[in-house]
This record gives structure tokens, C-alpha cells and sequence, in this order.
């Protein structure tokens, strides 16, 4: 049996609450992953573009208000 699948049948002998818990933690843990990759991504200048994409379309009257 793999880690992955040893792992897997613990959460399934968790009781409901205990479940409810791991799985807000997770979640919580993946956004903070997402938003520490996210802050990398900007200093990097990998999402330049899109400044530069949204200024475009200012500058040609294409934005729209929400």
C-alpha cells in the first residue's frame, strides 16, 4: 500500500467531524499554496500581461463598467 493510499483510508475511517475539520484545513492550506504561487508569479513579471492587455484596452475605449 502507498503513502497516498494509506493516507486515503485514514480520512475514510475519520469521524464526520473529524472530516469536516481536515477538510477545511486543506482548503485553507491549498489557498494559502495558491496565494503564495500567485505572489511569486507577479514578482517574476509572469502576469505582466495582462497589465499590459487591460491597459490596451483602456487606451482603445474598450472597457466596460461592471
Amino acid at each position: 500500500m502507498t503513502k497516498v493510499e494509506q493516507i486515503q483510508a485514514e480520512i475514510e475511517a475519520l469521524s464526520k467531524e473529524d472530516f469536516v475539520r481536515l477538510r477545511e484545513w486543506f482548503a485553507e492550506r491549498d489557498w494559502l499554496l495558491w496565494d503564495k504561487q500567485l505572489e511569486a508569479d507577479i514578482a517574476d513579471g509572469k502576469l505582466d500581461f495582462l497589465l499590459e492587455e487591460a491597459m490596451t484596452a483602456k487606451s482603445e475605449g474598450k472597457l466596460q463598467d461592471l
